[in-house]
């Protein structure tokens, strides 16, 4: 028996060994299954965060004190102003009158007398073509005139002397005869007199002035070179530059309302922009409307005058033309960020005494880049949505933060707009307000900011979408209901 246990003594201390590394194998491998169940429970609150977390950063964070789940929204007034309608186009700066001056004898350039780029008038001299051949030809039928001039006055002569004679002494055939070479004189002298017209003209033209008024070009050929009447470049371009035209087209569907205004030729007024359509150039009257509809676009070319006293139109300068039709005066209007379209048709959200907001239908008519006339649907007054209807509805509970109610509707300018956090309210509609504490931003806008939100006041620019990225992922991170956003305008706040 002493032999067998000391046979299996040896089997059991390695059996006692073994049981450590299975014993740690299965601690490993409990800490594995749990790491990995806290990193799906941690991307989980990531992706779908707590209702109740977001309910608290609505209501307690920004908004402390408000009631509990009411949307904040900004709201603005219905109210009456003068509304001017105006048609917009793009249109190219083009002159009344372009003359290219080109040579009319042929000859060697002698004389360049004009400078590049000055104005000129009609009249002032430019360049000369040598025209001393021309000099030779109007010498010699100069004298050829003479020539012939002399053979006229002795026929006359024998003329009068035969018709003086009795008629047994000369035949009446000789008469007829002396009076036909009279006749044919005098073609001749005629015929030389239009030669000689003919080189003078030549002469002249070898002499080139401006034939209008305007800028000119630059010079397209130099003193010494050669020019015929078939050269196409010429010499130069006048260019009339005050009074210029501007080109513009506009759809077929607008041409009734602008013949409206124009019977009895009242030029309606226009306005030119630069391409950016931000800075005003000049301001000037419509001229004329185009015969006929372009059928493969479905528009019609119209014709704007404009003074150019300044110099700043030129030729093929591509503007945005406003052409004022008509104003609307003492209207009722609606700002257009109120306006929603859906189901119901074209509505608005309108605020109740209770704190409510209420679907209102509306009719529209015609109006600006800020508002819009208010045919039907709202009473002078009321106050809309213009900021966070993304998440209203009929009966809706909003509140309205201090500070945060857009300006009048129509009254002189359109409504700035603000933003909280990182981001920026959208441009025409005031962002939402998300706090009772008001600051200024470097844009010189106000801007609200609660808890320890890090606001900024945009200057109407859209909200960034990184801005937005880092607050959703902050709030993923955080959980702790201090980062939010609310209204149209992208605010956006990130709270530390």
């Amino acid at each position: 028996m002493d032999d067998e246990v000391a046979k299996l003594q040896p089997l059991r201390e390695p059996m006692a060994d073994i049981k450590p590394v299975v014993v740690r194998r299965r601690r490993r491998g409990w800490i594995v299954a749990l790491l990995l169940v806290a990193a799906g429970a941690g991307v989980a609150f990531w992706l779908h965060p707590a209702p109740v977390q977001q309910q608290g950063a609505r209501g307690g964070g920004r908004f402390r004190g408000g009631d509990l789940g009411a949307q904040p929204v900004a709201v603005a007034s219905v109210t009456q102003a003068d509304i001017p309608i105006t048609l917009e186009a793009l249109g190219t700066v083009t002159s009344l009158s372009t003359v290219t001056v080109r040579p009319q004898v042929s000859g060697q350039i002698t004389a360049i007398a004009f400078t590049e780029g000055e104005m000129v008038k009609k009249g002032d001299f430019l360049a000369q073509v040598d025209d001393r051949t021309l000099q030779a030809s109007l010498h010699q039928l100069q004298g050829q005139l003479k020539h012939d001039q002399a053979l006229l006055s002795d026929a006359r002569l024998d003329l009068d002397r035969d018709l003086k004679l009795t008629s047994n002494a000369i035949t009446q055939q000789a008469v007829d005869l002396q009076r036909a070479t009279v006749q044919s004189d005098e073609g001749t002298v005629m015929s030389d007199q239009a030669q000689i017209e003919a080189v003078e003209v030549n002469i002249a033209n070898s002499h080139i002035v401006a034939p209008a008024d305007g800028r000119i070009g630059l010079r397209q050929v130099d003193q010494g070179n050669y020019v015929t009447p078939s050269d196409s470049t010429g010499i130069a371009v006048i260019t009339e530059m005050q009074p210029i035209s501007v080109l513009f087209s506009l759809p077929e569907d607008t041409l009734a309302e602008v013949l409206e205004q124009t019977h009895g030729n009242a030029g309606l007024k226009a306005t030119l922009f630069d391409r950016n359509d931000t800075k005003q150039i000049a301001e000037g009257t419509l001229q004329t409307i185009d015969n006929q509809i372009d059928p493969t676009t479905g528009t019609v070319k119209l014709r704007a005058v404009f003074a150019n006293a300044d110099g700043g139109l030129y030729p093929n300068q591509f503007v945005n033309v406003h052409l004022l039709v008509r104003t609307l005066t003492g209207v009722t209007v609606l700002p257009n960020a109120a306006i929603q379209h859906g189901a119901p048709g074209t509505f608005v959200y309108q605020l109740n005494d209770d704190s409510t907001v209420s679907v209102k239908t509306v009719s529209l008519g015609p109006g600006d880049a800020s508002v819009t006339q208010l045919l039907s649907g709202l009473p002078p007054g009321a106050k809309v949505v213009v900021d966070g209807v993304d998440r209203l509805k009929d009966g809706a509970k909003v509140t309205v933060p201090d500070n945060s109610a857009a300006p009048t509707a129509g009254a002189g300018s359109p409504a700035q707009p603000k933003a909280a956090g990182r981001g920026s309210a959208a441009a025409g509609a005031p962002a939402a307000a998300t706090s009772n504490t008001s600051a200024v931003g470097p844009g010189n806008a106000p801007a609200l900011s609660g808890g320890q939100g890090q606001g900024s006041a945009g200057g109407g620019a859209d909200a960034s979408g990184d801005a937005g990225r880092k607050h959703h992922r902050h709030h993923r991170r955080d959980g702790n209901g201090n980062s939010g956003s609310s209204g149209n305008g992208g605010d956006s706040g990130e709270a530390q």
